[in-house]
């Protein structure tokens, strides 16, 4: 069920778009701005909008990885799961980091402190492995320098 905040939002965001050409993406990344992800109520409200199915913005909505449908934790831990990367030790740090902090790939921690999520290629194929908390890069990334980051 929708919230007044979320229907008022909603309403700004739509009308801010409205006769704008191919205004899904556009959407979708004001609501995420916004909300910090994609609530769910906020779907039917695109499609009317836009005349279109609840399934096709489902659809655009789960094909693109930086739009979530669930609020991400406190800080958002991304790994590079890349070749260059995996042949650096990546997969072995993964499976420490998640093991750790007691998550899967797209799992929240149930602090809600860290979301760790697969990323394909941070740009720092060099000094892999790469990582990525918020805005920050972390090449050569090991336990000790991703655990500084999450403090």
């Amino acid at each position: 069920m929708s919230t007044p905040q979320l229907t008022e939002t909603m309403a700004e965001i739509l009308a801010r778009h409205r006769g704008q050409e191919g205004p899904m993406l556009p959407i979708l990344h004001s609501v995420m701005e916004a909300f910090g992800y994609i609530p769910g109520d906020a779907v039917p409200l695109i499609a009317e909008e836009l005349n279109l199915g609840r399934a096709e913005v489902h659809g655009v909505i789960s094909f693109y990885h930086d739009f979530r449908k669930d609020p991400a934790g406190h800080h958002l831990l991304k790994i590079c799961r890349a070749e260059a990367c995996q042949a650096v030790g990546a997969n072995a740090l993964t499976e420490r980091v998640l093991t750790k902090l007691g998550v899967g790939w797209g799992e929240t921690t149930p602090d809600g402190r860290v979301t760790v999520e697969p990323v394909y290629c941070l740009g720092l194929c060099a000094c892999g492995p790469a990582a990525m908390v918020g805005d920050r890069v972390i090449g050569r990334a090991d336990e000790a320098k991703i655990e500084e980051a999450l403090a």
